[in-house]
């Protein structure tokens, strides 16, 4: 008897299994001629291919609702998750789960759940740092995004320092180095790329290791990784300066024609980039009868007053201004 109704349940599976299979077909092939059915997405319906048969029509599009012409234009669209990062050591593809204990309609979770919550975060964390190597990448990138804050960098300098410092460790370039002087150098870089760079008294004083090992390290780190990086042009930290010490537009345009000026008569040699660009927004402030002090200037771009005295005099002789009395 058990056989029989073994038998029987097989032959019940087949027989559902076999009308399954020739639904799907019937859907695929045309109902009149057995044609090839097509989807005209432009008018929402199912055709046949060969006999022109509307199968089905006022189709549900489940496509999204905007367009796109390019790959960039694609991501920042999409709402299906946030798009991937070179700025976490995972790129952003990793589960997180929330510091919040609540649940989805935002009551309290009781104290049972609270503590399954806080296992299931600590063995999260565990899981996402599968090796040294990912947790190297994962406190390096911490570093460059905490620095980058401190120094209001944009994020596409946050990038171009966490691309840098995974090829410096695809390189094997850490042995002998600290995290943090690889991770100090690759900003230092990333932000002379991106023409907005910062000086090196700046990043080291918002860096955990002192300028003599973020200038070795930086060095180093250029020359094993092939990277072009001019020398900083002194105009791109005027802007800076003009808003932190609240100059006009007219000073700026001032500071940038003496920058000009000094690069045309070779003045820029051997000098710094920042001194030469403090010195050249405290003479346009003076040719343009605004309040600033040289200890003002000096504090805002962290260089010595003597350099500011030294420097904006030789802007001056280089465009033949004569500073106010």
């Amino acid at each position: 008897m058990t056989n029989i109704r073994t038998y029987t349940n097989e032959r019940e599976k087949e027989s559902e299994e076999t009308e399954r299979q020739e639904r799907a077909e019937e859907q695929e092939h045309c109902p009149e001629c057995g044609g090839r059915l097509v989807s005209d997405a432009e008018h929402a319906e199912t055709v046949c291919a060969d006999c022109g048969l509307v199968v089905e029509e006022d189709e549900i599009d489940r496509g999204p609702e905007w367009r796109a012409f390019d790959a960039a234009e694609k991501d920042e669209k999409s709402r299906v998750g946030a798009p991937t990062t070179n700025m976490m050591h995972d790129q952003g593809l990793s589960t997180n789960i929330g510091w919040q204990d609540k649940d989805a309609y935002g009551k309290a979770l009781s104290s049972r759940q609270r503590q399954k919550m806080q296992r299931l975060r600590t063995w999260n964390e565990r899981f996402r740092t599968r090796d040294s190597k990912e947790r190297n990448l994962k406190q390096a990138l911490g570093e460059i995004d905490r620095m980058a804050s401190a120094l209001g960098l944009p994020e596409n300098v946050r990038e171009t320092a966490s691309v840098i410092y995974r090829r410096a460790l695809e390189e094997d370039l850490l042995p002998g180095r600290s995290i943090e002087g690889v991770a100090t150098a690759s900003l230092y870089a990333a932000a002379r790329q991106a023409g907005t760079p910062r000086s090196l008294d700046e990043i080291s004083a918002v860096s955990r290791v002192d300028k003599m090992e973020l200038t070795r390290t930086y060095r180093y780190v250029i020359r094993e990784l092939g990277l072009e990086v001019q020398p900083a042009d002194p105009e791109s930290y005027v802007p800076r300066f003009v808003s932190d010490l609240d100059l006009s537009d007219e000073t700026e345009r001032m500071a940038r024609e003496l920058l000009d000026s000094a690069r045309k008569e070779g003045v820029h040699s051997g000098k710094s980039p920042v001194g030469l660009a403090a010195a050249g927004v405290y003479a346009a402030a003076l040719l343009t009868n605004e309040k600033v002090t040289q200890n003002e200037v000096s504090e805002v771009a962290s260089i010595s007053e003597v350099t500011i005295r030294n420097r904006y005099k030789e802007l001056l002789e280089a465009s033949d201004t004569a500073a106010p009395a």
